[in-house]
């Protein structure tokens, strides 16, 4: 599997809005294992296939603690939101280093297409629920940050594009 490069906020590519997956054919299937593999190499617990550089509805998730139960969401849909709330300090793998509170729906119903094509239902609660509106997120082009005030937002980029120049300065010694 290839390790793929995650795109890092405020990159413009991140509000691409992701369009729905033709076929699950073989091009999927490798993807979703490069996708893996980028997000385990990365220590994240979800991926988005937009953070990827590829606009399709597609996600990769593994919140388990052996890091060995793998979800894929194929053209995911929340069908269903509890109307009971709760804040947790969420982070992203486009915008390493930086967490803060965001609100979403304390559980889910997600429907989805699976590696084979076929429609499956997952209820979710706790950092499973959370993590699958994370990652729905960036398939409507939207990063967490964007729930976040105008001031820190603002320093979160000017953060990030510090560090991006900072590396570019350090990849050019």
């Amino acid at each position: 599997m290839t390790q793929l490069t995650i795109l890092r906020y405020p990159d413009p590519r991140l509000h691409t809005v992701a369009q729905p997956v033709a076929a699950v054919d073989a091009r999927i299937r490798a993807l979703v294992g490069d996708m893996l593999t980028t997000m385990y190499e990365a220590q994240g617990i979800g991926l988005a296939a937009s953070q990827v550089n590829v606009h399709e509805q597609l996600v990769v998730i593994d919140v388990s603690e052996g890091r060995d139960q793998p979800l894929v969401l194929i053209n995911p849909e929340i069908v269903w939101s509890s109307p009971e709330t709760q804040v947790n300090d969420e982070g992203c793998l486009s915008v390493p280093g930086v967490y803060d509170g965001v609100e979403r729906a304390s559980a889910i119903r997600v429907q989805a297409l699976d590696l084979g094509g076929n429609l499956q239902t997952h209820n979710a609660d706790g950092l499973l629920a959370v993590c699958i509106q994370h990652e729905l997120d960036h398939l409507m082009g939207k990063v967490f940050v964007e729930y976040l005030s105008p001031l820190k937002r603002n320093r979160i980029r000017s953060k990030m594009l510090k560090q991006k120049k900072d590396d570019e300065r350090e990849e050019a010694r």
